[in-house]
């Protein structure tokens, strides 16, 4: 990890960045007000990572109180985050095409995930 990820400014900044992508994005797509909606509660997420230097938990997640325990954790919530979502893509797919639908954009991400999956195992493999 780098030092630059490491500091307390780092997510506060990266939450504001994306609050101003998603108000770029949904005021191109003709919603302005969700657009400034949503730039507020990524804002104010923000604010919460920066002010919450106290909690053991936001400095972990911040990247300036990560130890090796941390780092399990981190790895242990990722691969619950995307067996969830792995499995809310397959229950997409499924839904869609019931309904008549043709997968998509469930078969992109399914393959995205399945190939992300099998590069990381197979590098692990590798490196190991």
């Amino acid at each position: 990890m780098t030092t630059l990820t490491r500091t307390k400014w780092f997510l506060p900044l990266f939450s504001l960045a994306l609050g101003v992508l998603m108000l770029v994005a949904q005021w191109i797509g003709g919603d302005p007000g969700s657009g400034l909606a949503s730039l507020a509660i990524m804002a104010a997420l923000g604010v919460v990572f920066l002010a919450g230097g106290r909690s053991e938990t936001i400095r972990g997640l911040r990247g300036d109180g990560r130890d090796e325990r941390f780092c399990q954790l981190d790895i242990r919530a990722t691969a619950f985050a995307g067996t969830a979502a792995i499995a809310a893509i397959i229950v997409g797919f499924m839904v869609d095409v019931a309904t008549g639908g043709n997968g998509a954009p469930y078969t992109w991400l399914g393959a995205i995930a399945g190939v992300a999956y099998l590069g990381a195992v197979v590098y692990q493999r590798i490196r190991s």
